[in-house]
């Protein structure tokens, strides 16, 4: 352990001294690193070469998905950034006599996961130069030639624009004694990942940044337009052949449309497995009672080889149908594979009880959708779930992260508050990497008299 506190230690030192040199740089200069960085792995010929390696090394998802991930999130986080205030005073109120002024926190610890290892490590990096920071790179082992190269195209921009290449640093050779050391002595962590690797950053003593599980649940009521909803639940459910926590892993579906949207859900590509054929699944996706890691984000015909199912030319993701929830059905929490667990309810009513009831097994705090156009249950469904966001009309993995159709922010980090053990419900961007100064000046005094500030309760 010796060993690895001094070697961490080391790449604590220079990633230090690099954030040094751009303590004070302009908001321009930023801002034109920030773009430079994008650049270097979105244009033609990085692009392909990251996504083809993100597949093969991870063995996970598919080249079209993370080819669309790279375009999409790291434009989308740009587009979010631009015009954005992180240097010296970012905001003012007069009336209050309050100053904000942006300071960088320093040197962030960034874990990267396996299941998306190549648009991550750009967010990463992106989001810490634009509040003036430094960022080393912990990848999971199983995606390190990935994390190499785009840390490779990262460092040879920053070089290329005056910058320390030192501000973004890889461990080549990660382990979990070396991100567990790099969490103890970075100044803030960034945890994309398990569970089990949130609660290890949460404990390191060092201010963290985690996310919850994922379990996503989505309601589809009468008043939806049933095939445009049958189409994004596919479109999200087989997006990277589901490595996000946010894609579908439930639906929830009121009775008096049930069968028309499994009908559309079967058009779209969906295998509806029977009460053999979930059995398969079940023991192929389980074994010992544990989600079988061999499972994640495999295409369906893999799947179906597996679990020894025939499945039919054309069908893309499994359906199964469930009406429990809990450790007694599997089904009903986190799969991370193209399988969708099917919930049929009388009611919307019975809707948000089944939402809750799934959540509160596996991933409260995270999120849930529903396609419906009737305003009064999209309110309603806001206000009695505890989620931290909730995609309306939208494919569920697409819009947590940001889409170009919402207002979300993009990211590749998903707070899920308190109830998911978290300490924020926002998306984490590059505001959570700064640290501010709030500078008072004097004020007229204001001090409102008591029949103002207890009106209506005064004796």
């Amino acid at each position: 352990m010796d060993e690895v506190k001094t070697r961490i230690a080391g790449l604590i030192s220079r990633a230090r001294s690099a954030q040094a040199v751009i303590d004070m740089w302009t908001q321009e200069q930023v801002d034109t690193l920030t773009k430079a960085l994008v650049w270097s792995v979105v244009k033609p010929g990085r692009i392909e070469e990251i996504s083809t390696l993100a597949v093969e090394e991870s063995r996970m998802g598919n080249y079209q998905s993370k080819y669309t991930k790279l375009q999409k999130k790291l434009r989308g986080a740009l587009r979010d950034m631009s015009g954005q205030k992180s240097v010296g005073v970012i905001a003012e109120d007069t009336a209050k006599g309050i100053i904000k002024i942006a300071k960088p926190v320093g040197v962030i610890g960034a874990l990267i996961p396996c299941t998306n290892p190549e648009a991550t490590p750009v967010f990463m990096a992106i989001s810490a130069i634009k509040g003036r920071n430094a960022v080393i790179m912990a990848p999971h082992p199983r995606t390190k030639k990935t994390n190499a190269l785009i840390v490779s195209y990262l460092r040879e921009t920053l070089r290329k624009y005056g910058a320390p290449e030192d501000l973004v640093i890889g461990i080549d050779e990660p382990t979990m004694e070396d991100s567990g050391e790099l969490m103890k002595q970075c100044d803030l962590i960034v945890a994309t990942g398990g569970t089990p690797l949130v609660k290890v950053a949460y404990s390191s003593g060092t201010p963290a940044y985690g996310v919850g599980a994922g379990n996503a649940v989505v309601i589809v009521d009468e008043t939806a337009d049933l095939a445009d909803a049958a189409r994004k639940i596919m479109l999200s459910k087989t997006f990277d052949f589901a490595t996000s926590c946010s894609s579908e892993n439930s639906i929830v579906v009121v009775d008096s449309i049930y069968d028309r949207l499994m009908a559309l859900l079967q058009e779209q590509g969906g295998y509806l497995a029977d009460a053999e054929g979930k059995k398969k699944l079940q023991a192929m996706l389980w074994v010992d009672g544990h989600l079988s890691r061999d499972i994640t984000a495999q295409p369906a015909d893999k799947l179906a080889e597996m679990a020894g199912i025939a499945l039919p030319a054309g069908k893309s993701f499994f359906m199964v149908p469930e009406t429990g929830v809990g450790p007694d059905a599997p089904f009903s929490g986190e799969k991370m594979c193209v399988v969708l667990t099917v919930y049929r309810v009388p009611s919307f009513e019975a809707a948000i009880q089944k939402v809750n009831a799934i959540t509160e097994y596996q991933g409260k705090g995270h999120s849930c959708g529903l396609h419906s156009t009737d305003r009064a249950r999209i309110i309603e469904l806001g206000i009695k779930t505890r989620v931290s966001r909730i995609m309306i009309r939208q494919p569920q993995c697409y819009g947590n992260t940001g889409n170009w159709d919402n207002g979300i922010p993009f990211t590749l980090t998903l707070g899920c508050g308190t109830w998911g053990g978290n300490i924020t419900t926002e998306n984490i961007t590059w505001k959570h990497m700064i640290n501010t100064t709030w500078v008072s000046l004097p004020i007229k005094e204001d001090i409102p008299p008591d029949s103002v500030l207890f009106a209506g309760v005064m004796d």
